[in-house]
């Protein structure tokens, strides 16, 4: 009798703790959920793109990277911009922050309008200057060339923008075609706010400091003004999935603004027709 008592009182326990253990993975499971999902700030007004928002935002498309196992998997916004041929994006998707190499282009398309286009390996230009052993936010950006046009409409020229240095309260759209990893959605539009223009880099280009919500994937965002033109590409934000407010010193998002050697070298695209 003893020892059947013992045996029931053991598997009450071991069952009860088994109960426990399962709560709480649940509970892990729960927070990991949260965490995946949360948003760089407390307030999130992002929302999916719509049609509209596609014919808007001309030139929105994804980057879309092949795994070690072969499998395409969304990598960050990209955009063709100035002619069908041109993409625009994050040097950051090909170079670490030393600027080794972290993949091959060969192993990246484009797609934009449901449609997927090979980049010709061999055009990889880099924001970064000859001899730099380091990316920065203002010299992260790369232009590719397609294989073959993509049938789509591109983002026009973009001007540069006539922004003053320092504190700002400039009313921008965040337009994420790739989405973020802490946004349910596939794609994502926010509106939001640049708050500051920090002075030019060598190359002419200046960090913008913004509250927009950024998730992993949404490098290469696009920030619009309200006049719906393209004035800056997301690059980096601070803390991310924190839900911590917003602060000018220690929590923001980073974006480089469409001017100086950027703009420089797609006016040099555009000039020589989009030549291979």
């Amino acid at each position: 009798m003893g020892l059947r008592r013992s045996g029931a009182l053991f598997a009450t326990v071991l069952h009860t703790t088994l109960l426990v253990l399962a709560g709480a993975a649940r509970a892990e499971d729960r927070a990991h959920t949260t965490a995946r999902l949360a948003a760089l700030y407390p307030q999130d007004g992002r929302r999916d793109l719509t049609g509209a928002d596609f014919d808007r935002f001309r030139g929105a498309g994804i980057l879309w990277c092949r795994n070690p196992d072969g499998v395409p998997q969304k990598a960050a916004a990209a955009w063709l911009i100035a002619d069908p041929s041109t993409v625009v994006l994050n040097a950051h998707n090909f170079r670490d922050r030393r600027l080794a190499v972290t993949r091959p282009v060969a192993d990246c398309y484009f797609q934009i309008g449901g449609r997927n286009y090979d980049f010709d390996p061999d055009s990889l230009v880099l924001g970064t200057a000859p001899g730099a052993d380091s990316l920065h936010i203002t010299d992260d950006w790369a232009i590719l060339r397609l294989h073959r046009p993509a049938d789509a409409v591109p983002q026009p020229l973009p001007e540069p923008p006539d922004l003053p240095v320092g504190d700002i309260a400039l009313p921008v759209t965040m337009v994420s075609p790739a989405g973020h990893g802490n946004y349910r959605g596939p794609s994502s539009l926010e509106r939001c706010a640049i708050r500051r223009i920090d002075p030019p880099s060598e190359d002419a280009i200046r960090r913008a400091r913004h509250d927009c919500n950024d998730g992993y994937g949404g490098s290469g965002s696009g920030l619009f003004d309200e006049a719906g033109r393209l004035i800056a590409l997301q690059s980096a934000s601070l803390a991310m999935n924190s839900r911590s407010p917003f602060d000018i010193e220690f929590h923001y998002g980073s974006a480089l603004l469409l001017e100086g050697g950027l703009l420089s070298a797609l006016r040099g695209r555009t000039e020589a027709g989009g030549r291979r």
